[in-house]
């Protein structure tokens, strides 16, 4: 258990110092902010405890916010797909009787490994611009905004996930 405890909050430290020190320093096209600390929801096992993955995303959106000065967005974002991940991806094998105890990522095709990844980096991105303008005058901007930046970071994460993949493998 310890070990479990250690590598995962060596995980979130690493994922925040980059989030903050790197990644919020980046703007591509003027206003696309690629966000992949969520890399963590998606490479955190399935079968471990579902309170344990929320306690985890909490603490990592809590050091996001901290360090980045942003209020409880990114928060409450990950701690929102974290919670909804499950569900997803019943929808996305459209399987109702998913077995949580022996899915592994792999037996997911590339699509919808994509659509898996883009879904919930749209929804945390959605929530996350929402909360920063806190307005729906601004939506289709926010939309727009949220939409651009999912694709970046998708790309991003998906990219990061398949090298994850392919290292346990090994």
């Amino acid at each position: 258990m310890n070990n479990y405890i250690i590598k995962y909050s060596f995980l979130i430290i690493l994922l925040a110092l980059i989030q903050v020190l790197i990644l919020n320093n980046i703007l591509f096209l003027g206003y696309i902010n690629p966000i992949i600390y969520i890399f963590f929801i998606f490479i955190f096992p399935i079968k471990e405890n579902k309170n344990a993955l929320l306690l985890f995303s909490f603490t990592l959106g809590l050091i996001i916010d901290f360090l980045s000065n942003s209020g409880g967005s990114n928060t409450a974002a990950i701690v929102f797909i974290a919670y909804f991940r499950l569900p997803i991806l019943k929808i996305i094998q459209n399987n109702n009787e998913f077995d949580y105890l022996l899915f592994n990522i792999k037996k997911l095709n590339f699509i919808q490994i994509l659509i898996y990844i883009f879904i919930l980096t749209f929804i945390h991105h959605l929530i996350v611009y929402y909360l920063e303008y806190y307005t729906l005058k601004n939506f289709l901007f926010i939309l727009k905004k949220a939409f651009y930046a999912s694709i970046f970071s998708s790309i991003i994460i998906g990219f990061s996930v398949s090298l994850f993949i392919k290292n346990n493998n090994s």
